[in-house]
């Protein structure tokens, strides 16, 4: 049995139009032969009628008083409401679809309501749906627990619903329908000649998502990266393939598909803020104490370096007077800079390859942009500078490293 997986947001299903979209990419796949399993989130965005921050906002005004259980039934409410409506839309066009529940499905989640991890998958009857020839509809971005209560997965909870159940059922494919056509080289919001890109492995659409692209979240690809399932991030409004998503970049045979790429796309993250804590003359417990008194008040930290000098680490602008505050209650004189950025040069081509570093030094200097940290990875690296200059480092990062072409 040939299996796809489709997923459609929210934007896909908010209009008519966009609706009459996410149909002919069900028929599609039907006419190929596919036995179809589509995971829906719901409608629209926040304002719209059946937003799941709409529905959030409607108890905000009504005493905000729901219990962690109880928010995840409400916060379930979208992903219906989008199921049923596309169930109502293939069957009057004729094809056979039935809408199951997430925990219907077969994810069976931990109890922890609101950002529930998925422990195990038994989609039973969604194979028997399928060998009756029906559409099963599956309500993204929930499950159940061992005990019959509704969970939600969390942000991009949606996107892991469909890896998840693609990896239970071994599909040949997994599509992530989204407003854009595809992975591209960096937002192109801020770089208009951002490129879409053909292919790109796991690794590096895991490092471009946990820096700041907002395609597909992380959590998703690492479920398909365990049970290898291919992604393809595609755009609902258009027939084109998109972006693969594999093991390998260089996935092709053909050897006009073959290209010798270090660099892969650049990815930004805002609103963090630096702080560095320097140690004193005979001090050795200095990031014992930073660290341990951010974990105990539950601050994340991001971007460390240590040395014996002291620690430079950041937290979001959110926590950051918090973070100092609790410092300064230490004994220490934390310096601080607000309100900066994360830019990220990320490509499965660069490992080993010198003069990666010095390419950026010299775009972001050409720019009189001051680099405020750096760091690396095997696949990323990534650099810290003032949120004023995000915008010239993405756009000069992207030009130094020909990502247009």
């Amino acid at each position: 049995m040939r299996i796809l997986v489709q997923k459609f947001g929210g934007t896909s299903l908010s209009t008519a139009q966009a609706r009459e979209h996410v149909i002919g990419h069900i028929q599609d796949a039907l006419i190929q032969h596919y036995k179809l399993v589509v995971v829906v989130s719901a409608m629209g965005r926040k304002g719209e009628p059946y937003a799941t921050d709409t529905l959030l906002d409607l108890v905000r005004k009504n005493g905000e008083g729901l219990p962690a259980r109880e928010l995840d039934m409400l916060m379930g409410c979208g992903e219906l409401i989008s199921a049923v409506l596309l169930c109502s839309l293939l069957n009057k066009t004729g094809i056979r679809s039935t809408v199951l529940t997430g925990g219907q499905a077969g994810l069976i989640t931990n109890e922890n309501h609101g950002n529930a991890q998925i422990i195990a998958m038994k989609p039973n009857r969604i194979l028997e749906l399928l060998e009756q020839d029906q559409v099963v509809i599956v309500t993204g971005f929930q499950g159940k627990t061992s005990n019959d209560e509704m969970t939600t997965l969390g942000r991009g909870g949606s996107d892991t619903s469909a890896t998840a159940l693609g990896a239970a059922l071994k599909a040949e494919i997994v599509d992530i329908f989204t407003d854009v056509n595809g992975i591209l080289t960096a937002d192109p919001r801020i770089v208009e000649d951002a490129k879409p890109l053909q292919r790109v492995s796991f690794s590096e659409i895991c490092n471009m998502a946990h820096n700041g692209a907002k395609v597909i979240h992380p959590r998703a690809v690492e479920v398909a990266m365990q049970a290898n399932i291919p992604i393809r991030v595609r755009s609902t409004f258009t027939k084109e393939e998109g972006t693969l998503v594999t093991a390998s970049d260089n996935t092709s045979t053909d050897i006009n598909h073959v290209k010798d790429r270090f660099v892969t796309g650049i990815a930004h993250f805002t609103n963090i803020t630096q702080i560095q804590v320097a140690a004193v003359d005979g001090e050795f417990d200095l990031q014992l104490r930073v660290f341990k008194t951010m974990a105990q008040h539950q601050i994340s930290v991001d971007f460390i370096n240590v040395n014996p000098s002291g620690v430079v680490y950041t937290v979001f602008d959110h926590e950051a007077e918090r973070a100092v505050q609790l410092l300064k209650a230490q004994g220490y004189e934390p310096k601080f800079t607000s309100g900066c950025a994360k830019v990220s040069v990320i490509g499965g081509g660069m490992n080993g390859v010198p003069g990666i570093m010095a390419h950026i030094v010299e775009a972001l200097t050409v720019e009189d942009i001051r680099i405020l940290q750096s760091a690396d990875s095997n696949t990323t690296i990534w650099v810290l500078v003032q949120g004023v200059d995000m915008i010239k480092s993405v756009r000069a990062l992207h030009r130094k490293f020909n990502l247009f072409k």
